[in-house]
């Protein structure tokens, strides 16, 4: 069975960062696309960065360009997002997804994980 879990969210002020960990539990991460997308209440899940298989290409959303870096450790088979300088919009529910190949597109993704909150106060 495959499982996504992510961690690392919570509550800082604006400025702050927060380091988002999704670890991969049955399947070898490193031979799927991973990637991160956030959600705000009523509306659909945005984009926010993805990792190819071997860890050699990134994508970013281009607002977050800068911003947010995606990076793996395949020992761990682990996803990471580092977020800096974190804004009050930034506060959203945050999701890892794994899938064949990396996309923008939320339906292209097979798995999913919980979500963790991520809240930035002003």
């Amino acid at each position: 069975q495959v499982q996504l879990v992510e961690s690392g969210g919570g509550l800082v002020q604006a400025g702050e960062s927060l380091r988002l960990s999704c670890v991969v539990s049955g399947l070898t991460a490193c031979n799927y696309g991973m990637a991160w997308f956030r959600q705000h209440p009523g509306t659909e899940r945005e984009f926010l960065a993805a990792i190819n298989g071997g860890g050699s290409s990134t994508t970013y959303a281009d607002s977050e360009k800068g911003r947010f870096t995606i990076s793996r450790d395949s020992a761990k088979n682990t996803v990471n997002l580092q977020m800096n300088r974190l804004k009050p919009e930034d506060t959203a529910i945050y999701y890892c997804a794994l899938g064949l190949f990396t996309s923008r597109d939320y339906r292209n993704y097979n798995y999913w994980g919980q979500g963790t909150q991520v809240t930035v106060s002003s």
